[in-house]
C-alpha cells in the first residue's frame, strides 16, 4: 500500500488520530519509536528549527521540502502530513507543491487560504477571496490524482471574516474533493460542531496545542465534537527548547550537563550507535 492508501485505511478506523508535530530527523524518529504511525510536518516547528523564530510565512517551499526529506529518511514508515502552507503562490504553484510531495512519499498535504506574503505584522491572517481559494483547492485535488496524496484543505478566515464564511469555505472544499478539512481558530464548541458537520463525514483536523485565540478541547472532548485528527505543534518543540535552555544554563554555571540530560549510554542508544555497529559488522575488514 502507498502512504496515501495507508493513511486512508488509518482514517477509516474509529479511533482518534494523534499526529505529533515533527521538524527534522531526530524528532521524526523519536515519534516513530514512541509508536505513532503518523506525524505532521509543521511549518511552525520547521520555522523555529531553521530560522530560530516564529512562523510568519518566511519559510520557503525548498526549505519545507528539505525538512520533509529529513523526516522521511529518518522515519520511512511514518505517514507524513506535510504542511504545504498557501502552496507558495497561485494555483499553479499549488499544483507543483502537491505533486512534489506526492512523488516524494507524503501521505497528505495541507493547503490553506491565507494571503501571502502577509502584512508586516504578526497579528491576523488575511485570507484570499473565496473563489481564489476554490481554485487553489481545485488545483490541489487535480494534482493529487498522480500520486493519490490526500488533500487537507484549511481555512484561516474565521478571525477576519467570521464563522459563516469559514463554514461556507469548508463546504466548498468538500465540493471540490478535499479529503481532510481544517477550520483554524474556532471560538467555541458550537463552531467546531458546525465545521465538522460541514465536512460531510470527511475527517476534520485540528490544532490542539495550548495557546492562540481559539478553543482548545482535550482529546476526549475533541472526539465527542467529531474531530478526527489532532496535532500538537508545541508538544515536542516546547520541551526541546526548554531542554536546550537547561543545557545552556548548566554550561554557564560551570557544569558539564543539565540535570535533564540523558545518561551517556542512553543518549548513544537513543541515537542508534548500537544499531549502526550491528549493521556495519558484515563489512568490517579484519586488521
Amino acid at each position: 500500500m502507498t502512504p496515501p492508501d495507508r493513511l486512508r485505511a488509518l482514517l477509516a478506523r474509529p479511533d482518534f488520530v494523534t499526529m505529533p508535530a515533527v521538524w527534522d530527523g531526530i524528532s521524526a524518529r523519536l515519534a516513530s519509536e514512541a509508536g505513532f504511525e503518523t506525524a505532521f510536518l509543521s511549518g511552525s516547528c520547521v520555522a523555529a528549527s531553521r530560522l530560530g523564530g516564529p512562523d510568519l510565512d518566511l519559510i520557503s517551499f525548498g526549505e519545507m521540502f528539505d525538512s520533509f526529506t529529513m523526516v522521511r529518511n529518518a522515519a520511512p514508515k511514518t505517514l507524513i502530513l506535510a504542511d504545504g502552507d498557501h502552496g507558495y503562490g497561485n494555483a499553479m504553484n499549488v499544483q507543483r507543491t502537491v505533486a512534489a510531495y506526492g512523488r516524494a512519499g507524503a501521505a497528505a498535504v495541507l493547503i490553506e487560504d491565507k494571503v501571502t506574503p502577509r502584512a508586516l505584522t504578526a497579528a491576523g491572517k488575511p485570507c484570499i477571496p473565496r473563489e481564489e481559494a476554490r481554485m487553489k483547492i481545485r488545483a490541489a485535488v487535480q494534482a493529487a490524482k498522480e500520486s493519490g496524496i490526500l488533500i487537507c484543505a484549511r481555512t484561516d478566515c474565521r478571525p477576519t471574516r467570521g464563522i459563516d464564511e469559514a463554514v461556507a469555505r469548508i463546504e466548498m472544499y468538500v465540493e471540490e474533493g478535499a479529503d481532510i478539512l481544517f477550520l483554524d481558530s474556532p471560538a467555541d464548541e458550537a463552531e467546531i460542531r458546525r465545521a465538522v458537520e460541514a465536512s460531510k463525514g470527511r475527517p476534520h483536523f485540528a490544532v490542539l496545542s495550548p495557546g492562540g485565540n481559539r478553543i482548545i478541547p482535550d482529546r476526549s472532548l475533541a472526539e465527542q465534537l467529531g474531530l478526527k485528527i489532532g496535532t500538537y505543534p508545541t508538544a515536542m518543540l516546547s520541551p526541546a527548547i526548554a531542554g536546550i535552555q537547561s543545557g545552556l544554563a548548566a554550561l554557564r554555571a560551570g557544569k558539564a550537563a543539565s540535570d535533564l540530560a540523558l545518561p551517556p549510554a542512553v543518549h548513544n542508544a537513543t541515537l542508534g550507535y548500537g544499531t549502526y555497529d550491528e549493521a556495519a559488522k558484515p563489512f568490517i575488514v579484519p586488521a
